[in-house]
């Protein structure tokens, strides 16, 4: 697929397999904001995802290939992306402890109905050693570091 001819994106709702409830929605909110911040796409924002209701999808983090290709219809995009946030939040080992976020993402061409990229990340915060409590990185730049590298990805 020629990313190039990619101008419009749709970012469904992410899955969530953690703990946190809000995990998905802030890993979502996240990359599209760092995803339309960098001006290459249009991202078709919450409001405009409310018409997906219109293509009757049997899984909104999932859905099938034809359902790809109608909500691309509906939606008026080039490519859907769809997401899984797999962990989220704080890590311990031993005394350690540190905050981690692990995704993975895809886009869809809507013409097709294809995956035609996909990337994972996990990243966590690094304690130097292994006596500090605390004063790691927040989870918002942790996540915010792993969707930099997914973005760089993306345009590579």
């Amino acid at each position: 697929m020629d990313f190039g001819a990619v101008q419009k994106v749709a970012v469904l709702p992410f899955s969530n397999l953690t703990r946190d409830e809000k995990a998905a929605d802030r890993v979502r909110d996240v990359y599209t904001n760092m995803l339309m911040a960098t001006g290459a796409l249009y991202i078709l924002l919450r409001g405009g995802c409310s018409r997906i209701s219109r293509a009757q999808l049997t899984d909104r983090t999932a859905p099938s290939e034809e359902e790809i290709k109608r909500l691309g219809g509906i939606l008026g995009v080039d490519s859907v992306m769809t997401g899984v946030v797999k962990e989220y939040g704080e890590v311990r080992s031993g005394s350690v402890s540190s905050n981690l976020v692990s995704m993975s993402l895809q886009m869809f061409e809507v013409k097709t109905g294809k995956v035609v990229w996909s990337a994972s990340r996990q990243r966590r915060d690094q304690h130097d050693r292994p006596d500090v409590r605390g004063g790691g990185k927040p989870m918002n730049i942790v996540t915010e570091e792993a969707v930099v590298d997914l973005i760089d990805k993306l345009y590579k």
